[in-house]
């Protein structure tokens, strides 16, 4: 198992709003069998997540491993990081030259420059879905598997104002990280979610509800691990997921899209709502595509991907047996 991040240089890359790179590092990791050597399974980080899937501080660790349901003896786990994310030290601060699309783009230009045309699945969670979403789009039939999970192929006018928010609050605030964590949280969960945590208990130490210690905690913890200028570029590129914007119809983009689509959405999340993962498999179904919808069903809301791992197995579990 590799669990170094390496170093991929690609030069010459013009981004959708024709800012132009000369070049452009794209860190990956690999988990299980070398590459080449078994079925690659590209995974997607979400929006303060990176490549580290799996091993001490992988946050996909109860999906992914030896003998789990994605089978690192089986499978070769590829995950890329989102330039400029920081997690392989560098940053990108001009974050309006970039979109969802222009990452799936690097993400295909990797997997070329790695000498892959063809992969078992593509799978992400929330903007990593958006961006597996993207990825299919601009090439086709580069997977057999498409697995978005609570995500959509396009931001909604509702997860665009978040957005527009989360950027005010990064532009404008004098803690911008901590405070955009705490606004972002609510949108995460869910008010049974908290309820069911903290059901209005007092922290008596502190002398606040726990629910303000607990989201105070949460913006401190993210402030001492991520950037800034990360956190901006991964909200423009949240905001950005379209795999329509200058290509017409949904019906025309994903008729080229070889792969078996299978979408997994939340019952309660408040980000890339059940409403529109369901619309989007039934518009798949009448264009006759090998589309599958199912759901966590949970309180927890959009961080549900992240921590109601039995069902997310069992979803699962028929791709990758």
């Amino acid at each position: 198992m590799e669990n170094k991040p390496n170093i991929l240089t690609l030069t010459n890359f013009t981004t959708e709003s024709g800012a132009f790179y000369a070049t452009l590092n794209l860190s990956y990791q690999v988990f299980g069998p070398a590459l080449h050597t078994a079925p690659i399974v590209v995974v997607n980080h979400a929006l303060t997540g990176n490549s580290q899937v799996i091993g001490a501080t992988g946050w996909w660790n109860d999906l992914i491993g030896p003998a789990k349901t994605i089978d690192t003896q089986k499978y070769t786990v590829l995950a890329f990081n989102v330039p400029g994310n920081g997690f392989d030290g560098s940053v990108i601060e001009s974050y309006l030259d970039f979109t969802a699309r222009d990452v799936a783009q690097l993400f295909n230009l990797g997997l070329q420059q790695l000498e892959i045309n063809r992969v078992y699945a593509i799978v992400g969670g929330s903007i990593g879905g958006g961006i597996a979403w993207e990825m299919a789009a601009l090439s086709p039939q580069l997977a057999q598997h498409l697995i978005p999970i609570a995500t959509d192929w396009k931001a909604t006018d509702w997860l665009m104002a978040n957005c527009y928010l989360q950027e005010q609050i990064l532009n404008h605030s004098s803690r911008p990280i901590e405070d955009a964590r705490i606004h972002a949280m609510l949108c995460y969960r869910t008010p049974a979610s908290f309820e069911a945590k903290f059901n209005r208990t007092i922290n008596s130490e502190l002398g606040v509800f726990n629910i303000e210690s607990w989201l105070a905690h949460h913006g401190e913890k993210l402030q001492q691990r991520f950037q800034l200028a990360s956190y901006k570029l991964m909200n423009q590129l949240l905001k950005t997921i379209d795999i329509t914007r200058g290509r017409g119809s949904f019906e025309s983009v994903v008729a080229p899209i070889t792969a078996n689509i299978h979408i997994i959405g939340i019952n309660t999340d408040l980000f890339f709502t059940p409403t529109e993962n369901r619309k989007t498999s039934l518009e798949l179904q009448q264009l006759q595509h090998q589309v599958s919808y199912q759901e966590i069903e949970s309180i927890h809301g959009h961080d549900a991907f992240l921590i109601e791992f039995q069902q997310l197995n069992r979803l699962l579990a028929t791709v990758f047996d």
